[in-house]
């Protein structure tokens, strides 16, 4: 046996050393890009759920307005002094009513366009 040491040459072991410090830094870096893309992705969640929120307490709140609406109507007619009153008080329901739901759907879209843009938006 010899007692000579096996040593790895100097070129080979900077080399060695360069490339695992790049390794280092190249995984470093990935982990704070997933790092960051995974917060990003809690942020683009919570604005999401609020915006889902909103929606529903808006959907909640246009629902009740139709039910009341609905429930005023039906005792209009029960107090109409003929056919033509009738005619007048239906005409008049559904033509408030075709316009709030045109309303209510406008600013449903735009409440979930909102929120849409929202959760679009990168995170600085």
């Amino acid at each position: 046996m010899s007692d000579e040491r096996f040593e790895i040459p100097k070129d080979m072991k900077s080399m060695a050393e360069a490339s695992f410090e790049q390794a280092r830094k190249t995984f470093e870096h990935f982990l704070a890009s997933a790092q960051q893309t995974a917060s990003s992705i809690e942020d683009k969640g919570a604005t999401v759920r609020a915006g889902a929120k909103d929606i529903s307490a808006r959907a909640i709140g246009f629902a009740e307005k139709n039910v009341q609406a609905s429930l005023d109507y039906a005792q209009q007619p029960l107090h109409a002094k003929d056919l033509g009153d009738v005619m007048r008080l239906h005409s008049e329901y559904v033509q408030a009513q075709m316009k709030a739901l045109a309303e209510q759907a406008s600013e449903m879209g735009q409440i979930m366009t909102q929120t849409a843009m929202e959760a679009a938006k990168p995170k600085n």
